[in-house]
């Protein structure tokens, strides 16, 4: 197996050349914080972007920053805090989830993979920030979409098409994403003690009011007590993110306050422990130290996850915990099945939605679809987006679907998690 690391574009441009000629399939791998999710690849030899790396742009005052596709996202944040600000979107990291390293995924990874978190409510995805991409498509050929500006109306965006490949139609060399101050304070208000049917009539009332709320999540008992170390305690608890100026988010909690009273206890979590219960909903971290139990990612209506949960309790011993107001369930199943055709089945009984097998054992992972199985005209389309970016099948082949030269319409194509 041979190991390429480009450092340059040129050099990513080259390889892909050489590998489209010989038609060698590449798997594409930034730090591999995600290199678990999906299925297993077999290929003889390895794209490893790790050392493209460099932040090419960054404007503050422009909100706009460029990077090379691996550049550490950690170094990314880091270099925004500094000057108070952030990427709205608030991308996870998948490390610690799949075994890792927090703080290894790539700037590039976060467009491949869409990355999202708690904030997705009112900030949406990647690919709502993306401004533009140079990348390598699987013939070989260098491209550009978009650019340094954030409107852009150069035609069909193919930035927001590499949203969620995961490497599968073209090798991303360059990112340009559009930033956004900080928030000068946050503030988090708990109700303590819901059932889920409960916390989410109370975070849907929450949402509807004019409170502004950026992110509304549900940790079920015991859930609780597998974030911030323990200290937000072993009762459920219904979380609601207020983040603004000092005197508004005081404002708008205390109005939240009023609005919640008859619901439950409240609490109010400020500052730092609030930042640290975000942090630890968005990268999963409940079920980051339950070893390699199977994991899913469920995103489908928030009024239905609730009732596709208690019915999937029933039928198999799962964990589950919910964001996005209730719009994203993360399952862990406590037996090594993943229970695939159960849980699908029942996300259609109810409603319907997109379920992604995040964490399993390679077996699973190589016999089950690990993406939502698409229906006919998408997997047509799917196809013919396949074979116009890379026809001979040599990037990440088979990563989201069964078949050497199979691939799936991008999530940012298909809609799902929206």
């Amino acid at each position: 197996m041979t190991t390429f690391t480009p450092s340059t574009s040129a050099e990513v441009l080259s390889t892909i050349q050489w590998a489209a000629a010989e038609e060698s399939p590449l798997e594409i791998l930034g730090h591999g914080s995600k290199r678990g999710i999906g299925r297993p690849l077999q290929t003889e030899h390895t794209l490893d972007l790790s050392k493209l790396t460099g932040v090419t742009l960054y404007e503050p005052a422009e909100l706009v920053l460029s990077a090379k596709a691996g550049t550490p996202l950690a170094e990314i944040e880091k270099l925004l805090a500094e000057n108070g600000q952030q990427f709205a979107f608030e991308p996870m990291d998948y490390g610690p989830l799949l075994g890792g390293e927090p703080g290894r995924g790539t700037i590039g990874g976060v467009l491949a993979s869409n990355l999202s978190g708690p904030r997705r409510l009112k900030a949406g995805a990647a690919r709502d920030h993306i401004l533009g991409i140079a990348a390598v498509s699987g013939r070989g050929e260098a491209f550009k979409s978009g650019g340094r500006v954030v409107k852009n109306v150069t035609g069909y965006d193919l930035s927001k098409l590499m949203a969620g490949s995961w490497g599968t139609l073209a090798v991303l060399t360059d990112v340009t994403f559009k930033v956004v101050p900080a928030a000068e304070t946050e503030v988090s208000l708990a109700i303590r003690g819901l059932l889920d049917d409960a916390a989410v009539a109370a975070m849907a009332l929450a949402l509807g009011s004019s409170a502004e709320v950026s992110s509304a999540a549900h940790l079920p008992e015991r859930i609780a007590a597998r974030v911030a170390a323990g200290h937000l305690g072993s009762d459920a608890a219904t979380l609601l993110r207020v983040e603004g100026f000092g005197p508004s988010v005081v404002y708008r909690i205390e109005a939240l306050k009023q609005l919640l009273a008859k619901a439950g206890p409240l609490q109010e979590i400020a500052g730092e422990a609030s930042k640290t219960i975000w942090r630890d909903i968005r990268d999963c971290a409940p079920f980051a130290d339950s070893g390699a139990r199977p994991v899913w990612r469920v995103s489908m209506a928030p009024s239905e996850a609730h009732h596709m949960v208690m019915a999937l309790r029933m039928q198999a011993a799962v964990d589950a915990f919910y964001d996005w107001q209730g719009g994203l369930v993360w399952l862990s199943m406590r037996e090594d099945d993943p229970e695939a055709e159960l849980l699908r089945g029942l996300i259609r009984k109810y409603g319907g939605g997109h379920a992604t097998l995040v964490r399993a054992s390679a077996p699973h992972c190589a016999a089950l679809p690990v993406f939502e199985p698409q229906p006919p005209h998408l997997a047509a389309l799917s196809a013919r987006l396949k074979a116009e970016f890379d026809p001979k099948h040599i990037l990440n082949p088979g990563r989201m679907a069964q078949g050497s030269g199979s691939a799936t319409l991008p999530r940012s194509m298909e809609g799902a998690d929206l």
